[in-house]
This record gives structure tokens, sequence and C-alpha cells, in this order.
């Protein structure tokens, strides 16, 4: 008999399996909590050397279930900006502009089309390095795929232009407030210091990934039956307006005001402190200026509001699952232990030894915190005390956190990363299989980096 092929799970399925193994380890792991003082941003970190284990009751059954309906409540801005970016994206789509735009490029790129992937891929990864927002792959997914899947290309290419982008930029972070900006602040360094040796960083990691990406899409274009994605009919689910679409008056001048409300949100990013609240005030906004530049009804547009919400749905139940998980280990009084205990074994390692190390503390300790400024705050002031005793430079650290921190995002099932696998329809297993290669090469970049920053006493 025919042996079946392994399918992945359902993505609520992997996520319920971690929230249950991470439901157990509180039984195992003891308890135990750091004393906290409130920082001058407002934040509450924790103080290096005032570990204690502590007895605590054990998180109840009725905490279990509660966690998943909390965890939603918690990534309420979250959800609520995912939910406005599929309301715009169906205005955009059913507008025309999307095709519009999509023909263009066709057009500029019909001689090699293998240049559309560094096109998009580098300010994708420009924006992303300087604001540090992720999630805003809500917003490039569907909108690159319906493109590269014109050109000829699969959903993985497509996915692998974005993430890849995003998260070059991500790893590296410029000037990101809640990661590098955060994480600096702790370390008591000058803000956004160590701009030049980030800035090769970035520029080694993002080339790496496009000449992967790259390579990855001149293969699966003479041999498209190579895909993971290869005649599984999902397509045609990005594929609906076949027809290209004559631009209008109407289409410039709504480009013009898109363009005008970008500059405009990247002010608000960067200088008024904008997260997804705000966000997804500004995406609503914007569908609604471009509905009226169409005269589209408001009954009409209502509906495409609800089919967008339909597309970001299950990415956005994802994300709350997700949360659910970060709840279980608060409940349980277990992430203090685990950040002791790999402080121990920090202590007494020579500072290039442990400059390595503290690149796979911060790769394992994602796991438990998925938000980059949660762990921040959690490791970075243990972090910060440590490289002090051991000769690792502050900058050093930050480095080794941003690296942790950001490169596990793409693989631990515990984050974003399945919210977008699930928005492309692209199987977790697949994109593990892709991943590795450039993930091996980015491990090797990011540890070099750690070690010549050690022995150049990075400041």
């Amino acid at each position: 008999m025919k042996q079946k092929k392994f399918e992945m799970p359902h993505v609520f399925v992997v996520l319920m399996s971690v929230f249950l193994v991470i439901y157990f380890l509180t039984f195992l792991i003891p308890k135990g909590e750091y004393d906290r003082v409130e920082t001058e941003a407002g934040h509450m970190s924790i103080v290096s050397g005032s570990f204690n284990y502590i007895e605590h009751e054990n998180v109840s059954f009725f905490d279990l279930v509660q966690a998943i309906p909390l965890g939603m409540a918690q990534a309420g801005e979250l959800i609520f900006g995912g939910l406005m970016i599929g309301a715009l994206y169906k205005v955009l789509e059913n507008t025309g502009l999307i095709m519009v735009a999509i023909t263009f490029i066709k057009r500029v790129f019909k001689k090699n089309t293998l240049l559309i992937i560094p096109t998009l891929m580098i300010p994708i990864a420009i924006f992303t390095t300087i604001t540090g927002v992720m999630e805003l792959n809500l917003l490039y997914i569907p909108v690159v795929l319906p493109l590269i899947l014109r050109m000829g290309y699969d959903r993985m290419t497509a996915f692998a232009t974005v993430i890849l982008g995003s998260a070059s930029g991500f790893i590296i972070a410029m000037t990101a407030p809640a990661t590098v900006g955060l994480a600096q602040t702790i370390a008591g360094i000058p803000l956004y210091s160590g701009l030049w040796f980030r800035i090769i960083l970035f520029i080694l990691f993002l080339t790496g990934a496009i000449l992967y990406v790259m390579h990855y899409a001149r293969k699966i274009n003479r041999q498209p039956e190579l895909s993971p994605n290869y005649e599984d009919g999902k397509n045609e689910l990005f594929l609906k307006q076949e027809q290209e679409v004559t631009p209008t008056a109407r289409h410039y001048g709504a480009f013009i005001f898109l363009g005008g409300a970008t500059v405009f949100m990247i002010y608000g990013l960067l200088q008024l402190g904008w997260y997804f609240i705000e966000l997804g005030a500004w995406y609503l906004f914007m569908a609604i200026v471009v509905a009226l530049i169409f005269s589209i009804r408001p009954s009409r547009m209502a509906e495409m509001f609800q089919e967008g919400f339909q597309l970001i749905l299950l990415a956005g139940i994802v994300i709350g699952f997700s949360r659910s998980i970060s709840i279980i280990l608060e409940e349980g009084m277990i992430t203090d232990t685990i950040v002791f205990a790999l402080e121990n074994l920090l202590q007494g390692m020579p500072s290039t030894v442990a400059a390595i190390f503290m690149l796979v503390v911060q790769t394992g300790f994602n796991f438990f915190v998925g938000s980059g400024s949660g762990q921040a705050l959690i490791t970075m002031p243990v972090m910060s005390s440590l490289s002090e005793l051991i000769g690792v430079t502050q900058q050093t650290s930050v480095i080794a956190f941003q690296l942790g921190d950001g490169m596990s995002n793409l693989y631990y099932p515990v984050g974003l990363i399945l919210a977008f696998l699930a928005l492309a329809k692209v199987s977790y297993l697949d994109w593990l299989k892709f991943l590795w290669p450039v993930l091996v090469y980015w491990y090797v970049i990011g540890a070099s980096g750690l070690i010549i920053a050690d022995l150049i006493q990075l400041q």
C-alpha cells in the first residue's frame, strides 16, 4: 500500500499543542520572580540579581481555558489593525488599483521578471528596519502574492519575498523604538548608537536573502513541479481579477492620495509613536477615502470591508491564540525562573564565547516571550549586568538580543509567522524546508558579527 504523505496539522492544532505543553511546564519548572522597577518610559523592567523562588498557586484548568479569550483581548490592537488592513486591501482590489499597479510592474519587468524580487525586498526591508513593524506583512502579503503569481512564480516565492525582506530589516533594526531603541535604553548606551556596524550586518543579511529567493524563483520558473504549492488549487484565491484595468483619473488621484497617506503614516510611526490602534484607524481612513474617490456606495463599501475582514480573520485569531501562550507563562510564574537559569549559564564564560551564548540565550528565550519589547524588558537588564562582569560590551549584548529575537521569529510556532503563513496559504513544514539554508547563512553571519564586535569592543 502507498504510504500517506505526512500533512501538517491545522494551525490551531499546532498552537493548542504548544499551549498545552507550556501549561504542563508550569507544573514542572519551579516558580520564581525578580524584583521590578518602573523605567522612565513607564515600562516595568527587572532588577538584575534580585531573583527569588516563590510559592505560588498552579495555573488552574479554568485559568487555562480563560487564557484563550484573554489572549484575544490583549492582542486586540493587532487584531483590529489587521482587520483594517483587510478592509483597505479589498477596497484597493475592487477599485482596480492593485491590478493597475501589477500591470505597470509587469511591463517594467517583462524582460527580467526576477528583478521584481530585489525591487520589492529592498524597500520592505528599509521600511521595517526604520519602524520595526513586522505586522505590516499582513498588508504586504495579499498585495505581493498576485503580482508574483502573475509573473510565473509560486506562493513560496511571494511569501519569502515579503517575509525575508521584512525580517532582514527587523533583525538588524536601525531605529526601531520597540526593539533596538528599548534595548539600548535599558543597557544605558546612546540611542541608536553602533549604527555603522548594524548597517554592515543589514546589508549582508538582506543581500543573502535576496540572492537566495532569486535562486529559488529561477529554479521554480524552470521546473514548476518542484514547488511545494504546485497545482494545489490555492493560487486562484489570489487571482480573482484576471482582466487588466485601464487606469483613469480616479486611479491616478487615488495613487497620489495613497502616497501622501503612506508618508504621513511613516511620520506617525517615527514621530508620534503610532502603533496598531492608530495604524488601524489610519488604514480605515485610507479605505474610506479611496472608496469615496471611486464614488462607491456606503452599502457596497461595507461589503468590501466585510470581505477584507474575512481575509484577515484567521491570521487575527492566530495572533490572539499566540498571545494566550504568553499569558500561561506569566500566570505560571516560570518566565523569570527560565531567565535566572540562563543567567547562571553565562557567568564565568570567556567574553567571546559569552557573546555567542547570548545569541543562543535570546534565541531560546524568544520561544517563551513572543514580543520583542517584552523580551528586551525581561532579558536585557540581566544581559546588561552580565556584560559588565564578563567583559562583553553593552552594544554587543544589544546586537545579540536583536539577532536572537529576530531570527527565531521566522520559525517558532508561537508568533506572527503562523498568521502570515495562514494568510498566504503556505504550509509551516514547507516554509521550514525552504527557510533553513538562509537561516544557516544568517546565523553564521550573526555569530561572526558578535565575535568581531567583541574583539573590537564595539561601543
